[in-house]
């Protein structure tokens, strides 16, 4: 059972379902610098349909002859009896409609999907037509594609800068010629959600015969109201939503498919309406087309964003640690993730801190919680983000000193052309014990790593080396924070952080304190008292 909009619970069966068009791989592939290939293409295709979208726009086959066997393989492969309907693109030329045919046709249920321009600017500009010729364009070429296919969907482009009263004219030949769907497609992203919705209704209820059809809408995302505009255009009575993953596609893009889904998902009391989507395939979905296209996702992207299931701010996290409804209105694993992430940093609080540690197998006492998350204030505020080595390092302070097992003492380097990068590092063992060895490398870093490595002799790999710099200026203090692992099959790891003027002195202080680290944890056998060792050792 549901709730409407006044409280009350409605049935199931008046539940109505949206049919999630997505139009990655035709509209969202003409970003720019998002060309895709034709194999690409196939495995986005596939995992459209593992996620459950009811119809793929797999290309315009008219385009160019890759683009036509592109439309076509997937049509062969993805379009199968129990699979997504297969759309092919065409704009009103019989030229389009006979490439859409050809590589639509052996899907088990082909679309073809043709456009003309409807707003006064582009008939005039553009289209160089009148309205007349327009009218008896539609009427003639929706006949034309229907004669190869009883799927048909027809769109006027620029709709929502379309003369209304125009636009019923022209739907109402759609429909008598064939047309099945109706999409109405604010191309230019020019309307607000109040206007597109009252164009919707409008159309929904005065054009003759709109019950025999489908109603579609495609908004684009040039004022950042596409999806508001879909979900107003769905609220007036459309049945078929056109979206991309990610919301890629021309200028500001196309209404994002995940926005679009979870809001039905989410607030499904309010609209009633149900899609086909398997909302568990989102993340891996959007994963892939980011990977295929080169096209980040930024981090506050609703929800696949890598921050939208994160939480610093320290209220945030008490109230997600207590209850996870108190700062989410889904959970994670809805759309693919694991869990949602508590980012430490200077917004943090005490209890977020206290529970990141016992993750990471640190219990304290509570005077020295009070100690480290002290600690840990001020180095928030000099990093951007504290990461579990950082976390590591400070709690590993805080329970037995900062004391080193190896100390720097010097460090020397020699690199460019001609010649060999070259490092010379002395050290002070923890016997007091001063050693100074030389070391060649690919570079002056990885020649202090070596040199560090030939003196302690304690097989590591380094799984993370990242540099930044702390102030402005040439003169700048860089940082520097590494991770390793020791070879000796354990997943655990031993983070080290270093700052200097120097970067390769900087590098070198955060290698070897990752080092002394993990030598610490792996016992006495350099230095430290056994009791010390088996407690840090029952820590780890």
């Amino acid at each position: 059972m549901a709730e409407n909009n006044e409280g009350n619970t409605v049935s199931e069966s008046e539940v109505d379902v949206v049919r999630i068009f997505d139009t990655t791989l035709r509209d969202g592939e003409q970003s720019p610098g998002a060309s895709l290939t034709s194999a690409e293409k196939l495995e986005i295709a596939r995992q459209l349909a593992r996620l459950g979208v009811d119809i793929i726009e797999a290309g315009f086959p008219a385009a160019s002859p890759d683009d036509l066997k592109a439309v076509q393989r997937i049509a062969q492969e993805v379009g199968t009896q129990d699979g997504p309907v297969i759309a092919g693109l065409a704009r009103a030329h019989k030229s389009d409609i006979d490439k859409a045919w050809e590589a639509v046709q052996y899907a088990a249920k082909p679309r073809i999907h043709t456009f003309l321009a409807t707003s006064d600017i582009h008939m005039e500009r553009k289209l160089r037509m009148t309205r007349e010729e327009v009218k008896a364009r539609v009427r003639e070429m929706v006949s034309y594609a229907k004669a190869y296919c009883d799927d048909i969907e027809f769109s006027p482009e620029d709709a929502g800068r379309s003369d209304p009263d125009f636009l019923i004219e022209v739907l109402t030949i759609a429909i008598e010629a064939g047309a099945t769907t109706l999409n109405i497609p604010d191309t230019v992203g020019y309307t607000t959600p109040d206007e597109y919705y009252a164009l919707m209704h409008r159309l929904i209820t005065e054009t003759p015969g709109s019950d025999q059809v489908i109603w579609s809408v495609h908004c684009h995302d040039d004022l950042g109201m596409a999806t508001a505009n879909t979900l107003a255009g769905i609220r007036a009575g459309a049945r078929q939503a056109e979206v991309t993953v990610n919301g890629i596609g021309e200028r500001a893009g196309n209404t994002s498919l995940e926005e679009v889904v979870m809001a039905l998902h989410t607030r499904r009391p309010y609209y009633h309406l149900d899609t086909n989507i398997d909302t568990t395939q989102i993340i891996r979905t959007s994963r892939m087309v980011s990977n295929y296209t080169g096209m980040t996702v930024q981090p506050n992207k609703a929800i696949v964003g890598s921050n939208a299931f994160a939480h610093e701010a320290g209220i945030h996290q008490d109230g997600m640690l207590k209850d996870q409804r108190t700062y989410e209105i889904m959970t994670p694993e809805t759309v693919g993730l694991n869990q949602s992430r508590l980012v430490l940093g200077k917004h943090s609080g005490r209890h977020a801190f206290r529970v990141r540690l016992e993750e990471l197998g640190f219990t304290l006492s509570d005077d020295e919680l009070q100690t480290a998350f002290k600690r840990f204030k001020e180095l928030a505020d000099k990093k951007k983000t504290v990461t579990d080595a950082d976390l590591e390092a400070l709690v590993a302070d805080e329970l037995y000193g900062p004391q080193e097992v190896y100390s720097l003492l010097d460090l020397q380097v020699a690199c460019g052309r001609p010649g060999m990068p070259t490092a010379t590092v002395r050290l002070r063992g923890p016997d007091g014990t001063v050693q100074t060895v030389p070391a060649i490398g690919t570079g002056p870093v990885d020649a202090a790593f070596r040199a560090i490595d030939s003196i302690i002799q304690a097989p590591n790999t380094l799984i993370e080396y990242s540099v930044h710099s702390i102030t402005e200026g040439i003169d700048a203090m860089g940082e520097v924070t590494v991770r390793i692992t020791a070879e000796n099959g354990s997943t655990r790891t031993f983070g080290g952080y270093g700052a200097d003027t120097d970067i390769i002195m900087a590098s070198a202080k955060a290698y070897l304190a990752a080092v002394n680290r993990m030598l610490i944890v792996k016992g006495g056998r350099h230095g430290r008292p056994e009791g010390q060792a088996a407690t840090i050792q029952a820590l780890a």
